[in-house]
């Protein structure tokens, strides 16, 4: 029977000092296409030290250099949900009893027929694929939930580009305004990479030129005046993790080049040090402003950009994601009410009016802060570009006159062209038809 789709991707490690077993073994894991690995002693594999889950570890007690239970310990003590198998012999019947009782998913006692061995291997390996499954949808949900609200089409799709980018280790650029995002993507990004290292985040607008090279590279003691002692910088701390660079067009042109060198061997030097020391970390850079444009215009270096927008992802801002406002203001208002203990009450008419009058330069940290003052009874500023009767505005109005505000816009931008304001708003230009025909709107009346 073949390993369900879910438990294919579960690693089985084998460690085994008995080259005949071992091979047996191995080769009866792998017709039943467990994807195996075996070792003989356990310091090769402790030395191998698999970081990822899911995986399985199958151990005799019997070790030339260390006891199974003890390697168990250590596995267990690294990475907690990894199921762990005890081979044994008669003898250590009672040890692999405690060892059971100590977190061990199950053993085997000597000698063992294949069909026992394969059946405790595929239990063990669909547990793993289930937890590994439970923890990213866990954090799929907290994400869906804290930092992707909303159904908008460009939502929709930068969600599918998150996940389908996230595993990959790609290099990424991220484009958006100021309070889209940025480093809640970049975060998303690393957790459901699942890289074992920490996440790093760095604003290059907020450090000062002249401390910069040592926060990113480090510096050995006294490699310059204040200097006292060993400094670990942010790339070799973010190392098998993720480094973000947010504001990478505020880094100074002469650190720029040391930074691209560094993305392309992937080692650094420490200021006052001479040797190399390589770093695996995921490079994630953020901006607000088109590189493009700065490398044109000689404020950017060209070939770090370049480097950089190997991926690019773009945020949208909330003026380009109007229908999902009412969606990501409520999150927040419940958030801010049952932190407050204020009542849950519907938004005014007067906040709903607001909501799709505004403009929103913020963005998500001016919606956040709006829904604070909401939720304490606060008020606000009305721009005065909102309904003046008292007339309710219910959610499908409100939806309504936030499409119809953005297809006008688009059509402004385009100049009454219907193809070019259907590429603006990402829509196919059939559908854009179908709704300046509902709304009674004429392309002609914006025509250059």
């Amino acid at each position: 029977m073949r390993v369900n789709d879910g438990a294919d991707r579960v690693k089985v490690y084998l460690i085994e000092d008995d080259d005949a077993i071992m091979k047996s073994c191995e080769q009866a894991l792998m017709l039943e296409h467990f994807n195996v690995r075996s070792f003989k002693d356990a310091a090769t594999f402790l030395s191998f030290e698999p970081r990822q889950f899911p995986y399985v570890v199958i151990t005799d007690v019997n070790l030339p250099d260390e006891c199974g239970i003890s390697i168990m310990n250590k596995v267990l003590a690294k990475h907690s949900d990894v199921p762990v198998i005890i081979i044994t012999g008669h003898g250590d019947i009672n040890m692999a009893v405690d060892a059971m009782k100590e977190g061990a998913f199950d053993f085997i006692e000597k000698p063992f027929s294949f069909e026992r061995l394969i059946t405790t291997v595929r239990n063990a390996v669909e547990k793993a694929s289930l937890i590994d499954r439970y923890n990213a949808l866990t954090r799929a949900n907290a994400e869906q939930a804290s930092s992707f609200i909303g159904q908008s089409e460009r939502l929709l799709k930068l969600k599918q580009q998150i996940a389908m980018l996230a595993p990959t280790g790609v290099d990424i650029l991220i484009n958006g305004e100021t309070g889209t995002g940025k480093e809640v993507v970049a975060q998303a990004l690393h957790q459901i990479s699942k890289r074992p290292g920490p996440f790093v985040a760095i604003n290059c607008a907020a450090l000062p030129e002249h401390i910069f090279e040592s926060e990113l590279f480090g510096h050995e003691a006294g490699a310059f005046t204040g200097a006292a002692k060993r400094r670990i910088g942010k790339f070799e701390f973010a190392n098998e993790g993720t480094l973000f660079l947010d504001e990478i067009e505020s880094m100074p042109l002469a650190l720029q080049a040391k930074l691209l060198r560094t993305i392309q061997e992937r080692t650094i030097q420490r200021l006052g040090a001479n040797e190399s020391i390589p770093v695996s970390c995921r490079i994630i850079a953020a901006t607000k402003t088109n590189l493009k444009t700065l490398s044109d215009q000689g404020a950017f270096r060209s070939d770090l950009y370049f480097r950089l927008n190997v991926v690019n992802l773009y945020l949208p801002a909330l003026r380009e994601i109007a229908e999902d406002i009412p969606l990501i203001f409520n999150y927040y208002l419940v958030q801010y009410r049952k932190k407050y203990d204020t009542p849950l009450a519907e938004a005014s008419d007067a906040v709903l009016r607001y909501l799709v009058s505004h403009d929103w330069p913020g963005n998500i940290r001016e919606l956040k802060n709006f829904a604070e003052r909401v939720s304490l009874g606060l008020p606000f500023a009305d721009d005065g570009t909102g309904d003046s009767d008292d007339a309710p505005l219910t959610l499908g109005k409100m939806l309504e006159r936030a499409e119809r505000e953005a297809l006008v816009k688009a059509l402004r931008l385009a100049s009454g062209h219907v193809v070019d304001a259907a590429g603006i708003l990402g829509v196919p230009a059939k559908t854009l038809y179908d709704k300046l025909t509902r709304f009674a709107i004429s392309a002609t009346d914006f025509k250059a």
